[in-house]
């Protein structure tokens, strides 16, 4: 039995998100039957479409006739859940959305995953990645050289939506396993956004987050650099104690005496001396060749990773040991390679069993629906009465907990006394820890142990990211966890895994985008790119809590508890499913370059005279389009649309098209794109976002205070479950808030609590 064995879920989805967040489900035991249009899905045609519908049936429907529209409904009747993903409007017209189908079948769980947001101009526009980066500041927040936007090789949005949305539709069926009843839930494209960018898209007052100039990285101890021999590596020493180790081991240790540092960590990241510092250590790693460097720093405990490619990677023994490469036989292409399943559950396994297979609506036999219980449902979310212990520090493990506490979850930042290090990077932390109460305990004491033991006997959830072997040696494995209760659930996320030649190694997140390929794909011909979303670290936060709430669910069954595992390594495959998916011919990757505008001269950023926007034509009538919306229809005789469409970024049709663009008022120009049918978008700069009309009409920030940093705009949330509406509880806390609540509330007496803040085992603020 696998978590989702028993539930039947119909797909009406194309493309990434929606097919990636069922597949997903059906790697778990879900029966998902994909549903497509005669000419298939718009995604065919890319290398990514194998993965993201593996383990699914296909049945091809035209849902614009009668005949294929009932068969459609006959399906549902039959579902446990349906997942859409078309735009605003497609569901009322054909009779599908939420209204029509649970207002007569409140059993079945609704999923949306509009590509945009259900609301605004901009909900209507076609599927793309770029779009959506435009339109939500990631392609500002990008680091890079130029003042403008970046164009992303890799859809990590969509990746983003795809991940989360798994985890809101495995909590919506968690709770029709209590309650008995199904709901509707909506996953947009912003709530991808949010979930990659909850630490980017924050502001406290006019102060937000940049990653500084270039896209090597903006601080001197976590930044891309290069070496004697051409070769570069990232040096990812976030804390304070793994840069004095780095500056030991290279012999420039006296950079912390430099004038204005005076030994100081925080005072390194400063404008002025932080170049100063950079400076240093590039003329330094530039003395000898990467190996040697790369071999000195670990010697010394520092964490580093080389560029490699995401061939490199793919074939990699870290990759091996985790089973995150798959080879399933298609009788067309051959072999097909693909990632395997990205998240362990140690009692109810998922796995990778076929490619998917087509069928015929008439062969899909009946199914006996999920019943569940008759629990009543409760306010705050799905998971509203889970409590989860939250060990986790920095992003990874830390961020998982933040949105489970998001779909309502009771969550506890279980930290030690001096508090979780990541606090030092102030808004950061803030994003990534939202609704949670801070519990802040010594768990290196035995009176610390046995007080966190009593909170697992009363929990349901405990999650870690602490490095291979701490668990065992603070006593807190998940076998110690079990023997207090049987039902707790463990979660920990690593770095590399298990097993392999790296899975003792720290692992941060540029280190994986390093070693995986991430950085020189999107750097194409030129340097390496950092990606300022810390893609791998947010995926592993997804992932972690998609297998939480999949253990939540089988423990509903079984009654048993069990252990989740994941890491950083596995995402790095995972958030490149569609690059590095491989069979015979297939079709080559995007290629990247620094400051990347976009992949062609109809896809791409251009400057106007007040702002950027990006046109993403993909129709050889687009084409013709754009040369009329830019007043100069002769254009179209100089190229065949399918030709002009293939055109270079850097090409004679994109300068005509730049100097067009360039003193025309952005918002004509859109009106002028848009009016044609020019799929067109601004994009937001980082500035811009923050007040930006339509995401604030879609929902996406929420305003709240802070006793230390003051008023903060944020996002808000992370899906949406309107029958049981959600959100952040509360902000951030501070280091101990809530010590002597938490403890209260699980059962301690009052002298108890007292004699633990006494000892100085716990402290309250």
């Amino acid at each position: 039995m696998s978590a989702f064995s028993g539930f039947r879920v119909i797909d009406f989805c194309q493309g990434i998100a929606g097919p990636m967040a069922t597949m997903l489900l059906a790697d778990f035991g879900a029966e998902v039957i994909k549903v497509e249009p005669p000419g298939g899905d718009r995604a065919k045609g890319h290398p990514g479409y194998w993965c993201w519908n593996r383990n699914k049936r296909v049945v091809t429907l035209d849902l614009h006739q009668f005949e294929g529209l009932t068969a459609a409904r006959e399906l549902l009747a039959t579902a446990d859940a349906a997942v859409f993903d078309w735009t605003p409007g497609e569901l009322e017209r054909s009779g599908l959305d939420t209204v029509s189908v649970r207002g007569t079948d409140p059993a079945l769980v609704h999923a949306w995953f509009p590509p945009y947001s259900p609301l605004g101009r901009w909900s209507q526009l076609p599927p793309d990645e770029g779009l959506l980066e435009a339109v939500s500041g990631v392609a500002w927040l990008q680091m890079s050289y130029e003042d403008r936007p970046t164009y992303l090789v890799t859809p990590q949005v969509h990746y983003g939506q795809a991940m989360l949305g798994a985890g809101a539709i495995a909590s919506a069926l968690y709770a029709k396993l209590r309650t008995g009843r199904g709901q509707e839930l909506i996953v947009s494209g912003l709530h991808g956004v949010a979930a990659v960018e909850s630490g980017g898209t924050i502001r406290a007052g006019e102060m937000f987050r940049l990653g500084g100039r270039g896209s090597r990285g903006g601080v001197p101890n976590y930044r891309l650099y290069e070496c004697a021999d051409g070769k570069w590596f990232f040096l990812g020493t976030l804390t304070p104690q793994f840069f004095l180790k780095a500056l030991e081991a290279t012999d420039m240790l006296h950079l912390m005496a430099l004038e204005g540092v005076e030994g100081e960590f925080t005072n390194l990241l400063k404008p002025g001396i932080n170049q100063q510092v950079i400076e240093a250590l590039e003329a330094r790693f530039k003395e000898k060749p990467r190996q040697e460097w790369l071999d000195i720093l670990h010697a010394a405990g520092v964490p580093r990773g080389p560029v490699g490619t995401i061939d490199e990677w793919f074939a990699s023994e870290t990759v091996r040991a985790n089973g995150m490469r798959v080879e399933l036989e298609h009788e067309q292409l051959g072999k097909v390679v693909m990632p395997g399943v990205p998240v362990k559950l140690s009692a109810t396994p998922g796995g990778v069993r076929h490619l998917p297979q087509p069928a015929r609506a008439e062969e899909i036999g009946p199914h006996a629906r999920v019943q569940g219980g008759n629990a009543a449902p409760q306010p705050g979310g799905p998971l509203a009465g889970v409590r989860v212990l939250d060990l986790g520090a920095f992003i990874a493990g830390t961020y998982a907990p933040t949105i489970l506490a998001n779909w309502g979850a009771d969550v506890i930042k279980v930290e030690p006394l001096e508090g979780d290090p990541f606090r030092t990077y102030g808004l950061g932390f803030v994003g990534y820890n939202r609704g949670k109460r801070s519990l802040a305990i010594d768990l290196k004491r035995p009176e610390g142990r046995e007080a966190f033991f009593e909170l697992v006997k009363v929990s349901d959830v405990v999650l870690d990211n602490y490095r291979l072997g701490v668990r065992e040696r603070l006593g807190i494995d998940y076998a110690a966890l079990r023997a207090v209760n049987p039902r707790i659930i463990s979660c920990s996320v690593t770095g590399y895994g298990p097993e392999g030649p790296l899975a003792q190694d720290p692992g941060f997140d540029p280190l994986v985008q390093a070693r995986s390929g991430l950085m020189a794909l999107q750097g194409g011909d030129d340097e390496p790119v950092f990606y300022q979303i810390p893609v791998n670290d947010t995926a592993s936060a997804m992932m972690a809590a998609f297998g939480v709430v999949a253990a939540l669910a089988a423990r509903e069954v079984t009654g048993e508890g069990q252990e989740v595992t994941t890491c950083l390594a596995n995402q790095s495959i995972l958030t490149l499913s569609g690059e590095v998916t491989w069979y015979e011919g297939r079709p080559a990757n995007p290629k990247g370059g620094l400051d990347l505008l976009g992949l062609s001269a109809l896809n791409r950023y251009y400057r106007c005279a007040d702002g950027w926007l990006l046109i993403a034509a993909a129709k050889p009538e687009q084409f013709h389009a754009v040369c009329a919306a830019l007043g100069h229809p002769e254009w179209a005789g100089g190229w065949l649309a399918e030709q002009a469409l293939r055109e270079p970024v850097t090409s004679p049709l994109a300068e005509r098209i730049a100097g067009a663009l360039a003193g025309m008022p952005r918002a004509e120009a859109l009106d002028r794109l848009l009016t044609r049918g020019v799929p067109a978008a601004p994009a937001l700069s980082a500035e811009e976002l923050f007040e930006d009309p339509w995401l604030h009409a879609s929902g996406y920030f929420e305003d709240f205070d802070h006793p230390e940093l003051g008023p903060i705009r944020g996002p808000r949330l992370l899906g949406w479950f309107p029958e049981m509406p959600n959100g952040y509880p509360r902000r951030s806390p501070l280091v101990g808030e809530h010590s002597a609540e938490v403890l209260r509330e699980c059962g301690f007496a009052e002298e108890r609590i007292a004699a633990l803040l006494a000892a100085g085992v716990v402290r309250q603020r």
